[in-house]
């Protein structure tokens, strides 16, 4: 190891699994949920894409979030899976730098997309005579490019950074990706100033965010509860409260590690919060909006039962 330490710029990710049948059974039921994933998200990306009732901007920003989960979700998992099972633990330095890249972008792009999906929300419910101005198609695509190049730019920098700095003996990362905070541990110099700029960037990407969320979804459910409408109440409680879920599923165990102090965190409890924001939102964000929409499914439905609708 030693030797490795001194002659190899390659990192070491000591994984998530213990490596036991515990173990197995464990990357097995994550291979699953991997799938799950992968199918759910381009299931709603292709439905989104190819039904003209659900071509608005609503719909647009959702088939952006499920493109981020499916990039969010293959940057890590297919890596964790083939180390463990193959016994290697290594990951090349451009392997790690792309990682890390891939994960940042993403995940600083689907901060803002779920806070575009919010205002989405809260100009349609509480300005909805104004909403064809204030959400027009023009405004949702700004929106998404904003998202991807500002998630972009953040990722560029935090990355080239992590990459240049210089690490003394261990190169082995206690995670199973290469996570900013879980690299920082390593580096032998001061990474105080740098600490301070990953609170900046996560207030900005993630509290911020989160923040803004709560406060319109506080106008929107007191409008909801003023509707005159009870079908239309239920429809935007729904809406509310199935947003309100994927957002406290993606922000919180985010925004605790990547805002908690250095000597507060623990390797073990950043690898459990990492998984909820990186292998379980992913498969569960599908679901959420499937399953909890009659919009979505009924554009399943007429995308996929196209046969038994020509019956009927």
């Amino acid at each position: 190891m030693e030797k490795w330490n001194q002659t190899s710029n390659d990192f070491i990710l000591l994984g998530l699994f213990p490596a036991n049948q515990t173990g197995i059974l464990l990357s097995f039921l994550t291979i699953l949920v991997f799938f799950l994933a992968l199918l759910g998200n381009s299931t709603i990306i292709y439905i989104i894409c190819v039904d003209p009732r659900l071509h608005t901007p609503m719909y647009f920003l959702l088939s952006q979030l499920s493109l981020t989960d499916l990039m969010y979700i293959s940057t890590t998992v297919p890596k964790m899976v083939h180390n463990f099972l193959s016994g290697q633990k290594s990951i090349s330095f451009l392997g790690c730098g792309f990682q890390s890249f891939f994960f940042l972008t993403t995940g600083g792009a689907e901060g803002l997309l779920l806070a575009s999906m919010a205002y989405d929300r809260y100009v349609a419910i509480c300005h909805p005579l104004h909403y064809p101005n204030r959400m027009s198609r023009g405004m949702c695509v700004q929106m998404i490019i904003g998202s991807w190049i500002l998630g972009s730019i953040n990722s560029l920098a935090h990355t080239a950074y992590i990459l240049h700095i210089p690490y003394c003996q261990s190169r082995a990362i206690d995670h199973f990706f290469c996570d900013v905070p879980a690299m920082v541990s390593l580096a032998c110099m001061a990474t105080r100033l740098y600490e301070y700029m990953v609170f900046v960037s996560t207030s900005i990407f993630l509290l911020l965010p989160f923040l803004g969320i709560t406060a319109s979804y506080g106008r929107v459910l007191l409008a909801v509860y003023h509707m005159r409408s009870k079908e239309g109440r239920k429809k935007a409680f729904t809406t509310c409260s199935t947003h309100l879920t994927v957002v406290t599923l993606y922000y919180a165990p985010f925004v605790y590690t990547y805002l908690q102090p250095k000597n507060l965190r623990s390797p073990a409890e950043d690898k459990i919060l990492a998984v909820l924001y990186t292998i379980l939102t992913p498969m569960f964000n599908p679901i959420i909006y499937s399953l909890r929409n009659k919009e979505v499914l009924g554009a399943m439905t007429r995308v996929f039962g196209i046969f038994s609708s020509k019956k009927e």
